[in-house]
């Protein structure tokens, strides 16, 4: 019996533990994991967290492993623990400069295999011990400078074998030993800023390197000896800055091991041999600085241009008043020069002249007021005479400079410029004049510079542009007027700037564009108005859009236009601006925005429309310009976004709506910007109810769209919870958890399962029973005030007994005795079910005789007659139930028949199979049975001496 149990229940436990990892798996489905909205970090479009000035005292445990670069940089974090980076295998960049860090884990890089760059600038490191940048086997930059780092450990460096840059700058090292023992690729070295007295090539293992740059300035360095030749392609080396007490010892056996430096920084060194040191670099050195020497600088400058290889000497903050013919008579062969710096006054004409080769000449930041007329004599490309007194250009300053292509006279006090200062310079294409104090440009560009391109007069003193004023500059591309006190704009303008494709006039007064302003200006796409003094008064159309012929304009900006009333746009501003990609109108006090105004761009992608007073915006306003990827509508005032369903902007992906007045997001405002990859809703008032929590459950846990800064969102109502973090607010109560009902579903059908299972291997019986004793039930209290008793008994027997029922019981009880008995084959309705043509017979019948044997026992409806006599027994409470065992039958056999045995531990029966010698006191006891009155159950009467089951004898 336990076997064929265990086997079922079995079964059963395996089928309900499939149901039960089937609706886990359903749960994980329907509950997404967790998105990546970050407490303190955004994630940008180029998947990088910036985490930056946030305080953190430990590395943030939120950011998504979608991340690729991490600037962690101003907070306060003092320990890496190896735990730190484990789930952030994808990092190429890491940036914790200016923290506190003063330990790292061992093992804390190891499975940052992909890592290439790693800031720990400005930090509190004393030591690089072993192992701590173990699986950082890809890294190609370590930036290490501003730490407090005195000794390094042989292994430091052991899994950096792809390194090629390495900052050590601004540390306590006293030597080089250990830093290039295990980054044999390293090119890019600097130990600027540390207390390193001598520098030695054994201390490097005497190996040779890839090592291209090596930076030693600002050390006490003392000697510098090189034995071996371990820097075969060493190009710059930069000792600027050292030997100021007793001047560097130079210590070069061979001058080859240098042979490949180009670049030589001793600016500000004490050299004790200076020739013998610029020997080394003779066959090679191309750029050399020579800032901040002060002693010596002629004879040092003659030295450095007898090298044949120099092509660019710069010579700066030496405090050279004058230029004199005798200083660089030797420097033949410069293209560079850079005198800048230097408080000069004065050139003496002929400085310059044997300088044939010379291309660049930069000479700014000194006191000079005029242009030297020693540039004349000179073949120059590029000029830079910016930061000087020079307060007028005469007609001659540039005569003959026809090779200058670039000139910088920014920042000097000009207030006027010459008609003819310009004349010779037919090859100029950048001039630069911003912060100059010019107030008229007079004709100097009607007439001179055919091949300018760029053209800066920012920040200067024009009122006004006549007629004409750029006629000459048909190659010019970019205009720079922004910070004059430009008060109109004109037809003719312009005129002649065909080819102009930047034109910046922000920062002016211009309160009106007259017709045919811009219609030169056929390539122009950027276009800068804003913070002006624009003013339109109303959105009806007028009649000359200023823009309708700026077809090719891809960016325009009119933000921030300087008004006193609130004003409109009309609604054909934008007419012509068909190719317009950005629009900036942030800023302008807008009551209303026309429904028609963005017609006219169809290909708008990014619209800044903040800080104005919109209120409520048209809900088709945006209908024109689906192509709209970025949206500014933060200061608005806005109560809703309900404006947006109907904009159908399907390919927007940045959304900005800071400080509005709206408290509830709705659900399906976000679900029409299927595209949305940021949303940025600072400062807002939010409702933290039930109205805002599927919007809670939404920014934690959808993976397509980043809330910035959502762990901020601040709670504004109702006020018992205002000042509350809105992502905080338990919201358990507002929404259905399908977890927690997935569950309760598994755990019931789980449990349904075993208990279906119980009963039907353990009370299959009863359950049965109970079955036809509710049918009985209903039948009796149906039938129970209108019943008559049709016949004396009903017979329940088996057909296997009917040759009994038919030769002893039926003569007997009908015909000797004359009952009327119900039997089944004769007296059962046809048409009627079995059961209802059962239990009318017991209920038509005083007495139910069972006429009991073992056949009787396994039969079905001899089973189901029995139970409905039964309840009738229990239910009416009399004596209407016979029992006439055929033979017998032991108890042990009864168990299965719960039913029958129970009836027997009740009730009396007779027994045929002990009516053998007394067969007429059998019939005359079953005869007493009938003729009874239906007693109450206990008072029955009795109908054979024994009162145990058959097969049992009293005695027993």
């Amino acid at each position: 019996m336990k076997t064929e149990m265990a086997m079922p229940l079995r079964g059963i436990s395996l089928c309900s533990f499939g149901i039960l990892c089937f609706l886990l798996n359903l749960n994980n489905l329907i509950s997404p994991a967790a998105g990546y909205v970050l407490k303190d970090c955004r994630v940008t479009r180029t998947t990088q967290a910036i985490c930056q000035k946030n305080s953190f005292n430990l590395f943030p445990k939120d950011i998504p492993l979608i991340v690729t670069s991490i600037d962690l940089s101003q907070n306060n974090i003092s320990k890496l623990n190896n735990a730190d980076l484990k789930n952030l295998p994808n990092l190429l960049s890491l940036n914790l400069k200016c923290n506190s860090i003063s330990i790292i884990e061992s093992g804390t890089f190891v499975v940052q295999m992909s890592l290439e760059v790693l800031n720990l600038n400005s930090n509190r490191l004393c030591k690089l011990q072993e192992g701590m940048f173990d699986g950082l086997v890809n890294l190609t930059e370590l930036h290490l400078t501003s730490n407090r780092i005195k000794t390094v450990a042989p292994g430091s460096f052991k899994s950096l074998t792809k390194l090629k840059f390495l900052d050590l700058g601004h540390n306590k090292l006293h030597q080089l030993k250990n830093i290039l023992q295990h980054t044999p690729h390293l090119q890019y070295l600097s130990i600027l800023a540390n207390n390193i007295s001598n520098f030695h090539s054994w201390e490097l293992s005497n190996t040779s390197t890839e090592l291209v740059s090596l930076d030693l300035s600002l050390n006490e360095l003392r000697v510098f000896g090189l034995s071996a030749d371990i820097f075969p392609n060493l190009t710059r080396l930069n000792l600027a800055n050292n030997g100021r007490k007793n001047g560097i010892v130079w210590d070069v056996n061979d001058t080859s091991y240098l042979r490949r430096v180009s670049k030589l920084y001793i600016s500000g060194c004490r050299l004790q041999e200076q020739q013998k040191v610029l020997e080394t670099f003779n066959s090679s050195l191309i750029f050399l600085k020579l800032n901040q020497m002060r002693n010596n600088l002629r004879v040092l400058i003659n030295i450095s241009c007898k090298i044949p290889s120099l092509t660019s000497l710069e010579v700066r903050k030496n405090d050279i008043k004058y230029i004199r013919s005798d200083m660089l008579p030797l420097c033949t062969n410069l293209k560079v020069l850079n005198i800048g710096s230097n408080k000069l006054i004065d050139i003496s004409n002929n400085s310059f002249q044997s300088l044939r080769k010379l291309n660049i000449l930069i000479m700014k930041s000194n006191r000079l007021k005029s242009v030297p007329y020693a540039v004349r004599k000179t073949a120059i490309s590029k000029l830079d005479l910016s930061y000087n007194n020079i307060i007028i250009l005469r007609c001659d300053d540039f005569a003959n400079m026809t090779r200058l292509s670039m000139l910088h006279l920014n920042n000097n006090p000009l207030s006027a410029l010459q008609d003819c200062v310009f004349k010779d310079l037919v090859n100029l294409k950048f001039l630069m004049l911003q912060n100059s104090n010019i107030s008229k440009l007079n004709s100097a560009f009607i007439k001179h510079l055919p091949n300018l391109q760029v053209l800066d007069l920012s920040n200067n003193q024009l009122t006004l542009l006549d007629h004409g004023q750029f006629k000459a500059l048909n190659s010019l591309q970019n205009l720079t007027l922004q910070g004059n006190k430009l008060q109109k704009l004109n037809k003719g303008n312009f005129n002649g700037l065909s080819n102009l494709t930047y034109l910046n006039l922000a920062s002016n007064v211009i309160a009106k564009i007259n017709i045919g302003t811009f219609g030169d200006l056929k390539a122009l796409k950027t276009l800068y108005l804003m913070t002006n003094r624009l003013k339109y008064t109303s959105e009806k159309p007028i009649n000359d859009p200023p823009f309708a012929e700026l077809s090719q304009l891809d960016t325009l900006y009119i933000s921030g236009q300087h008004r006193h009333l609130k004003s409109a746009f009309p609604q054909n501003l934008l007419k012509g601006l068909t190719n317009l990609s950005l629009l900036n109108i942030r800023g302008n006090q807008l009551i209303s925005l026309h429904p028609d105004i963005f017609n006219y761009t169809p290909n708008l992608n990014k619209l800044y429309l903040s800080a104005n007073d919109l209120r409520d915006l048209p809900d088709n306003l945006f209908s024109p310009i689906q192509k709209l990827k970025a949206l500014y509508i933060s200061q608005l005032n806005l109560g809703s976004l309900d404006f947006l369903l109907l904009a159908n902007l399907t390919e927007l992906k940045f959304l900005q709506v800071r400080k509005n007045a709206f408290s509830v997001i709705s659900e399906t405002v976000l679900q029409s910007l299927p595209a949305l990859k940021y949303l940025d809703m600072k400062f807002n008032s939010f409702s933290c109810n039930c109205d805002n929590a599927w919007f809670i459950e939404w920014v934690k846990n959808n993976k397509k769209t980043q809330v910035l800064d959502a762990y901020n969102f601040d709670c504004k109502f109702p006020p018992n919870l205002k000042g509350k973090k809105l992502l905080n607010i338990d919201i358990r109560s507002c929404t259905v958890d399908i977890g927690f009902i997935c569950y309760i579903c598994t755990a019931c059908a789980v449990i349904m399962t075993i208990a279906v299972s119980f009963t039907h291997h353990f009370l299959q019986w009863h359950l049965v029973y109970t079955y036809y004793l509710m049918l009985a039930f209903l039948y009796n209290s149906k039938h129970k005030n209108k019943r008559a008793h049709q016949y004396d008994a009903f017979v329940s027997y088996n057909a296997n007994d009917e040759g009994w029922v038919l030769g002893e019981l039926l003569p007997n009880l009908e015909d000797e005795q004359g009952w009327t008995l119900c039997l089944h084959h004769r007296d059962f309705q046809p048409g009627k079910s079995i059961m209802e043509n059962i239990t009318d017979a017991i209920y038509s019948s005083r007495k139910t005789i069972c006429v009991v044997s073992r056949d009787y026992l396994k039969s079905e409806w001899c089973s189901r007659e029995i139970q409905v006599a039964s309840f009738r027994l229990f239910d009416e409470q009399k004596d209407v139930l016979i029992l006439v065992f055929l033979e017998d039958i032991p108890m042990q056999q009864l168990s299965p028949y719960y039913r029958m045995r129970r009836l027997l531990k009740r009730q009396t029966y007779l027994s045929w199979s002990r009516a053998d010698a007394h067969p007429d006191l059998f019939w005359e006891k079953l005869r007493q049975a009938l003729d009874t009155q239906e007693h109450p159950m206990g008072e029955h009467l009795r109908l054979t001496v024994e009162e145990g089951p058959p097969g049992e004898r009293p005695d027993q």
